[in-house]
């Protein structure tokens, strides 16, 4: 055994993984696993109230926060329009596509009630598709320089104000409102440019605390906000809207994240290292597990291997494509269910809410699944990968074809939306953590530029859904739906062909690179 391996068996604090020890003895390196030494979960501090965890469950709580701040628009926008001016679904003999249910009158009149003094606005189908897409254009902006600054100074500063930022300008929304769609397109993108920090961020400061045989469940328990954040705005936004007005909607919410950012800017530091109400064994337990490979990147990046990096494209290409279909059930489901479906107000929101409910749950158990796998050994990190990123493409493109033909069938279109999102939070353990598998030091560069370009469909997808759908007819919705569908299958088969959860050598500490050429020259039947 290298000489490595044996200060690390016989310590009495012994800690996994041992990254130097692996990398002499086989080219591919991963973390040794809780099976393959005695007594290993003495060395694991427990899970429940661990500094880790409630790092996980903060940003968990504030993923919540700033994905209530984005979808509260899109119902709110259900009611802010004013039904008499913006007509609904007629088809050519004038009549509704759809047949509006006997027990209720057209939803629209139904959903375009408020309170005395709240106002609505006259704004149609395609200028709708701009505001829901606004936000984008300004999250485009900040996703990499986010992450880069993020991975040198720490990320917990970019997360906290990425998220108080948003919340205080969501609090001006109705005035931009008033003062005009342009003023309100404005303000949606600034709130984007704010939290275009936070997912880099969150992504370089799990480069410091995520331990590799933890890192499916922390990142999925944390980003599983994002879901659940959507599920509780919905319905929420459905009932302030009808009891309080629209305008309600944004105080309340907005008020919720500056709530966070206290306990946030509280609680939370960078790097266990300094965090001052971590244990000692649970602080040496991830800093040793993690060893050379996390922290901070310095000033400079290898952007030239990263640009010819196939596994970075594969990671890229397939998040665009998931992202499609995500940011187009997002932003524009309420509208179908108000429009071909005439659901009411509460309805709307409640079913509006639901896949994201399923994708939740899914997303959290794959997280706990895919480090199971890797635990016992059965599949590489690779296979684990592409395993969840196909399983979290591929079905949900099948369900949504099946909306195309669920017709105005409201049962089966609410069973194929909320199963097409559902299944999709397998993605979560999938390609959708696959930065910090293929360079944990970089961590928070990648997931900036993967994020970039992941949210260009959220900048496209509303404007074209806006535009297929001008004249409200089932035809344009499902063309919508199978766009989706074929973008995200497209998606799966990228990463399945060519991603990778790998350490890429280009990531690697300079002093790691050397070592392992050097064992590969001595031992040359390692491959």
């Amino acid at each position: 055994m290298d000489v490595r391996c044996s200060s690390v068996f016989t310590d009495s604090k012994w800690v996994t993984p041992c990254f130097d020890c692996l990398k002499t003895l086989c080219e591919e390196e991963k973390p040794l696993l809780k099976g393959e030494v005695e007594d290993v979960d003495d060395s694991v501090p427990p899970q429940c109230c661990s500094a880790r965890y409630n790092l996980a469950i903060l940003m968990f709580f504030g993923f919540a926060v700033v994905y209530g701040l984005r979808v509260n628009l899109s119902v709110a926008m259900v009611v802010m329009v004013n039904g008499t001016q913006v007509q609904p679904i007629l088809n050519s003999s004038g009549g509704h596509e759809c047949p509006v249910p006997s027990h209720g009158s057209d939803n629209s009149s139904q959903t375009g009630d408020q309170p005395d003094g709240i106002p609505q606005y006259s704004w149609d189908s395609q200028t709708q598709g701009l505001l829901l897409g606004a936000f984008f254009f300004g999250y485009l902006v900040t996703q990499i320089p986010g992450g880069y600054l993020a991975g040198h100074f720490g990320g917990t500063i970019f997360l906290g104000v990425g998220v108080l930022g948003t919340a205080a300008l969501t609090l001006l929304t109705p005035l931009a409102a008033k003062l005009g769609p342009y003023w309100l397109f404005s303000l949606r993108a600034l709130e984007g440019f704010g939290e275009g920090f936070t997912f880099p961020a969150m992504m370089a400061m799990w480069a410091c605390w995520s331990p590799p045989l933890e890192r499916s469940r922390l990142i999925t328990l944390s980003g599983a906000g994002a879901n659940f954040g959507a599920f509780v705005a919905l319905p929420l936004t459905g009932f302030i809207c009808h009891s309080l007005g629209w305008p309600a909607v944004f105080y309340i919410c907005g008020g919720a994240g500056c709530l966070w950012a206290v306990f946030w800017f509280t609680l939370v530091t960078d790097q266990p290292g300094t965090h001052p109400r971590i244990s000692k064994r649970e602080r040496e337990y991830i800093i040793n597990s993690i060893g050379k490979e996390g922290g901070a990147h310095g000033w400079s990046v290898p952007l030239l291997p990263m640009f010819l990096s196939v596994p970075l494209w594969a990671t890229i290409v397939s998040q665009m494509c998931s992202n499609w279909s995500y940011y187009t059930l997002l932003t524009s489901l309420p509208t179908y269910m108000d429009t071909i479906l005439h659901f009411d107000l509460h309805q709307n929101a409640f079913l509006s809410a639901l896949p994201y409910l399923g994708a939740w749950g899914v997303s959290l158990v794959s997280g706990v699944v895919a480090d199971r796998l890797l635990e016992k050994n059965l599949m590489s990190v690779t296979a684990v990968r592409k395993l969840f990123t196909f399983t979290g493409l591929l079905l949900p493109a099948v369900f949504l074809v099946a909306v195309g033909y669920s017709g105005c069938s409201r049962v089966w279109a609410v069973t194929f939306l909320t199963l097409s999102t559902t299944v999709g939070g397998t993605s979560a353990a999938g390609v959708f953590i696959n930065q910090i598998d293929i360079a944990p030091r970089y961590a928070g560069v990648l997931l900036g530029i993967t994020n970039t370009f992941g949210t260009i469909p959220g900048v496209l997808a509303p404007i074209v859904t806006g535009y297929l759908t001008n004249d409200q007819t089932m035809a344009g919705w499902r063309s919508v739906f199978f766009l989706a569908a074929g973008i995200s299958a497209g998606g799966a088969l990228v990463f399945t062909l060519f991603g990778s959860g790998e350490v890429q050598k280009w990531a690697q500490a300079e002093e790691d690179q050397i070592q392992t050429e050097s064992h590969t020259e001595r031992d040359p039947l390692i491959t």
